[in-house]
């Protein structure tokens, strides 16, 4: 009964992995493919964009106030507080800018998103979308990907910039360091691959957490109570996904790069 079990449960796992690649690269494709709903795209990045920039800007400074304090700390046992600022940085744009704003994004859009997809399967709004000749996946997921890409670039590039504010913030008047030589230190010591590190990624957990939203909110069964499951099982695999993500593109990164850095 345990080996059935752990079939089912393998069988099911692969069976929605296999689904999910079909319908993640056909909403791929149909960025290259005429028509583009440009007013659903437009309606979507003010959705996704505008709407996660306050808990973008508040989640990055408040980071990069805290990696300042923690980090100051630690240098302080070696006398090397004077590179708070390239610590502080360097964290930001490689790795916490652009995850931490993955995954506040998906915990707000990624719900979003499967919860309302989800609501129209419930009501049948897709099935009369079908019978009229619509294809759901270009007016709904196709948008809803499009903006996230093009938002969670420049929502990366916002928490990377209020995350060294903070984190100068707190090295000025909490640490009582000098500003000048923070900021300093935070651009002298950039580089090249910093820059395509921290750029690249958000385009992969754009694409990642929209999809993966609108897969589970298409795939809703059950009524109002399987809408639930479907937003719980979206926030959760696109969190995930995309932290798994960022470790293949990091080690990718930095092995292409490895002279540079």
């Amino acid at each position: 009964m345990a080996i059935d079990r752990i079939e089912r449960t393998a069988q099911q796992i692969v069976l929605t992995l296999q689904d999910y690649s079909l319908f993640a690269a056909r909403a791929f494709l149909n960025l290259f493919r005429p028509p583009i709903y440009w007013s659903d795209f437009l309606l979507q990045s003010d959705i996704i964009g505008v709407g996660s920039l306050s808990i973008v800007v508040l989640s990055g400074m408040s980071t990069g106030g805290v990696l300042a304090l923690q980090s100051a700390a630690t240098l302080a046992n070696f006398g090397a507080t004077a590179i708070t600022g390239q610590f502080v940085s360097l964290t930001m744009i490689r790795e916490l800018g652009p995850v931490l704003t993955g995954v506040m994004v998906s915990g707000r859009n990624a719900s979003s998103m499967a919860s309302e997809l989800g609501s129209m399967v419930v009501t049948e709004q897709i099935d009369a979308m079908r019978a009229l000749g619509v294809d759901p996946i270009r007016k709904l997921v196709t948008p809803r990907i499009f903006a996230s890409i093009a938002m969670l670039f420049f929502l990366t590039i916002v928490a990377d910039a209020f995350g060294i504010v903070g984190g100068g913030l707190v090295t000025v008047f909490m640490n009582h360091q000098n500003g000048t030589q923070y900021l300093n230190q935070s651009w002298e010591h950039i580089r090249f691959p910093d820059i395509v590190q921290g750029l690249i990624k958000p385009l992969f957990f754009g694409y990642i957490l929209s999809s993966i939203g609108c897969f589970y909110g298409l795939r809703t069964t059950g009524g109002t109570q399987g809408v639930g499951r479907s937003t719980i099982q979206a926030v959760v695999n696109a969190s995930v996904l995309i932290i798994f993500v960022d470790f293949l593109l990091s080690h990718l990164v930095l092995t292409l790069f490895a002279g540079w850095m």
